[in-house]
C-alpha cells in the first residue's frame, strides 16, 4: 500500500496517518511472534491537559502492541528530587525497558537533568547525551532515535522510493536547528549520503536557501513560513512544525475556533512540491508510532 495519496493538484500528500498503522502493525506482529514483552513506563507530573492526551494516547498504542504499559503519575508538586529518584527506580527496573518523561515539566524543576537520569538504553525519546553522540558519530545501529526525526525518516525513504529517487547526493535543507528536530534530521540525512545544510531564521537569504533543496525539512515553528516560492519545482517536502492559528468563527461553546498548520503555506506548497506531508495527518502521527519501535528495540538490545 502507497502511502502517497493525490492532492487535487500537482504534489502528492504523504500519509503519516497510514504510515503510523503500518509501523504499529509491525511491532505488534513481531512482538507477538517473537515472545518479547517490551516494558514502556510514561512519568507524567502535574495535569498539563495537552499533556494527558498525549499520554493517553501512548498509554493505547502501547497496550495495542502487546506491551506492558505503566502510566506513573506524580503531583506538580512533585520535587526534582522525587522525580530523579522515580526515574532511578525505573531504570533499575528489568520489565522496564523504555522511560518517557512527558513534557513539559513544572518550573523548578531542571528538565535537562531529569531526561539525564534516564538510563540511555532505556532513553526511547532519545534525548540522552549518549544516544545523542552515537547519532552525531554515526552509530545508529547502537542510538535510540528521537521520535520525531525518525518518524520523518520514514516517510521521506518511502516517498523517496515511491517517486524513485536516490537520497544519496540529493541536497536536503533543514530549516530549524532545535537538538529535538533539526540535528538529529540532519544525523539520518547524513547517514544516507544526502549532502545537508542547516538553516535557521537566522540564516542570509533563507528563501534562496530553501530553493535549492531536493529535499526540504521544515522544523522552525513559525506557522506557514515556507512559502511556495522558497520551495525547489518538485522537491519533497516535510512539514514537521504544529502551529495553532485563529480558525475563524466562534465553537458552541463560545470560544474562539483554531485550526492546525504546518510552518509551509500548505496550498501554495501543492502547487510546487513532488509530495508533500499535510498539517495535520503527516509527521505529528509517526512520532508515537516510532516510540512504540523504540520501546520495541530497547527490548530487543536489552537481550543482546
Amino acid at each position: 500500500m502507497s502511502i502517497l495519496k493525490p492532492s487535487g493538484k500537482k504534489a502528492l500528500l504523504i500519509d503519516g496517518k497510514a504510515a503510523s498503522v503500518d509501523v504499529l502493525e509491525r511491532v505488534a506482529q513481531e512482538v507477538a511472534a517473537s515472545g518479547i514483552k517490551p516494558g514502556l513506563a510514561v512519568v507524567l507530573v502535574g495535569s498539563d491537559p495537552a499533556s494527558q492526551v498525549y499520554v493517553k494516547a501512548k498509554g493505547k498504542a502501547a497496550h495495542s502492541c502487546g506491551f506492558h504499559s505503566v502510566q506513573i503519575d506524580l503531583p506538580a508538586t512533585t520535587s526534582e528530587a522525587e522525580l530523579i529518584g522515580m526515574v532511578r527506580m525505573l531504570n533499575a527496573d528489568p520489565v522496564i525497558h523504555g522511560i518517557l518523561v512527558q513534557l513539559p515539566l513544572p518550573s523548578g524543576i531542571d528538565s535537562a537533568k531529569v531526561l539525564q537520569t534516564v538510563a540511555p538504553e532505556k532513553d526511547v525519546d532519545g534525548f540522552h547525551p549518549v544516544n545523542v553522540g552515537l547519532l552525531a558519530t554515526g552509530a545508529i545501529d547502537r542510538a535510540l532515535v528521537p521520535c520525531t526525526p525518525a518518524g520523518a525518516m520514514l516517510l521521506i525513504e518511502a516517498a523517496a522510493k515511491f517517486l524513485q529517487r536516490d537520497l544519496a547526493g540529493a541536497e536536503a535543507v533543514i530549516v530549524g536547528r532545535s537538538n529535538i528536530v533539526g540535528k538529529p534530521m540532519a544525523q539520518l540525512l547524513l547517514a544516507k549520503n544526502a549532502t545537508v545544510t542547516i538553516a535557521h531564521s537566522r540564516t542570509r537569504d533563507l528563501p534562496a536557501v530553501a530553493r535549492r533543496a531536493d529535499i526540504l525539512v521544515a522544523a522552525v515553528g513559525r506557522p506557514e513560513m515556507i512559502k511556495g516560492d522558497w520551495i525547489k519545482p518538485d522537491a519533497l517536502v516535510i512539514d514537521v512544525g504544529i502551529n495553532r492559528v485563529p480558525g475563524g468563527g466562534l465553537t458552541a461553546s463560545g470560544q474562539p475556533k483554531t485550526r492546525l498548520v504546518g510552518d509551509v503555506a500548505l496550498n501554495e506548497a501543492l502547487d510546487v512540491a513532488a509530495a508533500i506531508t499535510p498539517v495535520p495527518g503527516g509527521v505529528g502521527p509517526m512520532t508515537i508510532a516510532m516510540l512504540m519501535a523504540n520501546t520495541l528495540r530497547a527490548a530487543k538490545l536489552s537481550r543482546a
